[in-house]
């Protein structure tokens, strides 16, 4: 992926803004509150290290969001426009 394509990147974030206080992490994106604030400073390789770190992470915090996330909505109709 080209440092162009990169910063072109969606934010992780799924609009469920909230800090566990356990672990640190974001609710919904599983980023700190650090990244969050640096997110659109950083480079395509710190947000790809980032990124590759947020599925491990929200397997930590103790809470799911209860409603459906953008990114799960949009996974779920990419499935079923596949499935056409």
């Amino acid at each position: 992926m080209s440092e162009k394509t990169m910063s072109l990147i969606e934010s992780p974030c799924i609009l469920v803004c909230s800090i566990d206080d356990k672990t640190g992490f974001c609710f919904g994106c599983g980023r700190t509150s650090a990244e969050i604030g640096a997110w659109i400073s950083m480079t395509g390789e710190e947000r790809r290290r980032v990124m590759a770190v947020l599925p491990a992470r929200l397997e930590t915090v103790e809470r799911k969001p209860r409603r459906e996330t953008r990114r799960a909505r949009m996974a779920r109709e990419k499935a079923g426009d596949a499935g056409s």
